[in-house]
């Protein structure tokens, strides 16, 4: 069921509803957009939305102009860091954090204020990932070297940097059970996991079979200790037992119909995973055991099915609310978009 929706002011590629208690009701949505000509730049920018659906309420209260924008992500709840904190990766090599701040005039609403920026390298930072204890954030650069961000307070520093892919490497991310674990996924079409314990960081494993094109987004399954999900541009997501590290079985996969660019599981509900398809629009998938289906498809986007998320609401936890919400983008169109799953995806 369609809620609202709106045209942002440039290419939109990422949407990231905050997970913090307080500030559940703000979504998050950035955009990359390149000027050619003589002196070509990126240029982006992170707009917040006040979002209600339940009320039909869609509105914009704040906006920040930035260079072109490839990934954001609120840090997780239950972190050392106090507050609500927004990383940017972004196309001039730099990591940025915000911290999400309410008016201290008493007007209504809240703002994004850039705690820190460091510049991690010449190369583009394609995409970001938080550790689970919000103190450390992993890189994915367009030269295929991944980066180790400390976030201390107001502090970043780059504590380890190496070359782990061959091509631009667009995804990245701790394993959130096992956090001295990160994965990385690149065009070279590798799937790779890396111990930070030893230094330089070893290879735990690479896949360099599985994937026949290059690999988009990993993302570990917050319910399940030893699933970890991949997404292709060979349109497959795929899902693997990670229970031995060192040789991981890709147990399934699905074919969604275009690039697997973004996958969200379900806040609450186990085996429930949106999935951002490019060419494709938007697939809610099932995984339950070996058995992975597509429960219902979006595809009211006229362009590449980009940014994708879930909206983490506490009514939804109480069971007072069975209703998910989610957020979507496509990038050339400009297209975000508010819309609730009709199937029952509860049971």
């Amino acid at each position: 069921m369609d809620v609202a929706h709106c045209y942002l002011d440039g290419n939109a590629d990422a949407v990231e509803f905050c997970p913090h208690d307080s500030y559940q009701h703000v979504l998050a949505a950035s955009t990359y957009t390149l000027q050619e000509g003589d002196c070509p730049s990126r240029s982006g920018s992170i707009s917040l939305f006040n979002v209600d659906a339940n009320m039909g309420r869609f509105d914009l209260f704040h906006r920040v102009d930035t260079v072109g924008i490839f990934d954001i992500k609120w840090s997780p709840v239950g972190g050392s860091n106090v507050g609500s904190l927004l990383a940017q990766a972004d196309a001039d090599g730099f990591l940025r954090t915000y911290s999400l701040e309410d008016n201290s005039d008493g007007a209504e609403g809240s703002f994004l204020k850039e705690i820190n920026g460091v510049k991690i390298s010449s190369s583009m930072c394609l995409c970001l990932d938080w550790n689970p204890s919000a103190t450390s954030i992993t890189v994915g650069l367009s030269d295929g070297s991944v980066s180790i961000v400390s976030v201390l307070e107001s502090q970043i520093e780059i504590q380890k940097q190496w070359k782990g892919h061959d091509f631009e490497l667009w995804a990245t991310s701790f394993d959130i059970h096992q956090p001295q674990l990160v994965y990385s996924g690149s065009d070279d079409c590798k799937f790779s996991c890396w111990d930070l314990r030893d230094s330089p960081s070893k290879l735990a494993f690479q896949n360099i079979k599985a994937h026949k094109m290059g690999v988009c987004c990993i993302v570990k399954s917050p319910n399940d200790p030893n699933t970890v999900l991949t997404g292709c541009y060979d349109e497959h997501l795929r899902v693997w037992d990670v229970r031995s590290i060192s040789k991981p079985v890709n147990e399934t996969s699905i074919c969604l119909g275009g690039g697997v660019w973004r996958i969200k599981p379900h806040p609450i509900l186990p085996g429930i995973v949106l999935a951002a398809c490019m060419h494709n629009g938007f697939a809610v998938v099932k995984i339950e055991g070996d058995n992975t289906e597509v429960i219902e498809t979006y595809s009211k986007h006229d362009s590449l099915a980009y940014g994708a998320d879930w909206q983490k609401c506490e009514s939804n936890q109480e069971g007072k609310n069975k209703s998910s919400v989610v957020a979507t983008c496509s990038f050339y169109d400009r297209l975000l978009r508010i819309w609730m799953p009709q199937s029952d995806i509860t049971t």
